[in-house]
């Protein structure tokens, strides 16, 4: 049985969300909170499974709610928003960065066209995030290296191209990575981020108003920029075409996922060969290690963060298993790395 608090202000979505989690045998709410005060409270009272926390609520937002159950009473937390856009995202992805695992869109008025089918993807994410393990914050002191060090004469290799995929735990990675890099940075980032539909806008924003390049929505046909990355919008592969131009496709999912990092790395390996870096940051599953498979061919390298420092190490974990990660690294080190690497060194 996973014991859930939901956090909410607004009573009729609080008690929706109740009645949705009572409805599965798999879910009992142990507690509801109408304020980010007494979620915190209640956080420590209760020690909950799951916490579903609202972004806007009195007394104490979601943001300062998350912040402190992840340092009273560490648990997982989903970030339930309604309306994906504006200042409420950019407010949901702060709350990611704070210790929250994920977002996703509130189910909606149960008389909604999409209300079943949010309703199930809620439920499944929810079950999900309870089994996760949580991180109270990334150290700042140095990790050690988990793997061997890059093969010799890496950084004879020239580096015109960065790849990133992430999941679980993602955007606060990627906030992490795209803010340790200069100004000056002189090559272009393609990112797959796998992410609530209708956050990508603001996932860029906010990405870009910490960042020191520049960060947006990919455009089908688009040049790559250097001191630019692109993300992938929302339900469609990301990727590059003979030109070396962004190509957007509306092909089928690749193992469930689109956009899916398995694309990206594949038209990267195809596009640049040797001069591709690829980075596998935090998340569930192993999408990308077909594609990662097709980097290590071409004589890429691929980067994967360690477990110590991920929200889930999946993605990352699978990387490694199948053999096709040169170096391991602490979330604190992908940066400065890439930096180094495009630089011309190791």
């Amino acid at each position: 049985m996973i014991r859930v608090l939901v956090a909410e202000d607004s009573l009729t979505d609080r008690e929706l969300l109740v009645e949705i989690l009572n409805g599965d045998p798999d879910f009992k709410v142990v507690g509801q909170a109408e304020n980010g005060a007494r979620a915190v409270e209640l956080a420590r009272e209760l020690r909950p499974d799951l916490v579903t926390m609202d972004v806007m609520m009195p007394v104490l937002d979601g943001l300062e709610a998350t912040k402190e159950i992840m340092v009273q009473a560490p648990t997982p937390i989903l970030v339930v928003s309604s309306a994906l856009k504006d200042r409420g995202v950019e407010l949901s992805l702060h709350a990611i960065r704070a210790g929250a695992l994920m977002c996703v869109e509130k189910p909606g008025p149960p008389g909604g066209p999409h209300f079943a089918e949010r309703r199930a993807q809620f439920l499944s994410i929810a079950k999900a995030m309870a089994q996760v393990k949580v991180v109270r914050r990334w150290a700042s002191a140095r990790v050690p290296v988990m793997s061997a060090d890059p093969p010799a004469g890496a950084g004879a290799r020239p580096v015109r191209l960065i790849a990133i995929a992430g999941s679980t735990g993602g955007p606060a990675a990627l906030h992490r990575v795209l803010s340790d890099l200069p100004g000056d940075f002189p090559v272009s980032i393609l990112v797959v981020q796998h992410i609530a539909t209708g956050f990508v806008a603001g996932l860029a924003e906010w990405l870009r108003s910490s960042s020191n390049i520049r960060v947006k929505v990919a455009e089908d046909g688009e040049a790559l920029a250097p001191r630019t990355a692109y993300l992938a919008s929302d339900g469609r592969h990301l990727g590059l075409g003979k030109d070396r131009r962004i190509e957007m496709s509306d092909a089928a999912a690749i193992n469930g996922f689109r956009p899916s990092a398995t694309h990206l790395f594949e038209t990267a390996a195809a596009a640049f060969g040797s001069s591709v870096v690829a980075v596998v940051l935090t998340g569930m599953g192993n999408d990308g290690v077909a594609g990662l498979r097709m980097i290590k061919e071409a004589g890429g390298r691929v980067i994967a963060q360690n477990e110590a420092t991920s929200v889930i190490y999946g993605m990352p974990r699978e990387a490694v298993a199948a053999g096709v990660v040169d170096l391991e690294l602490p979330i604190t080190e992908i940066g400065p790395r890439l930096t180094a690497l495009v630089a011309g060194g190791t």
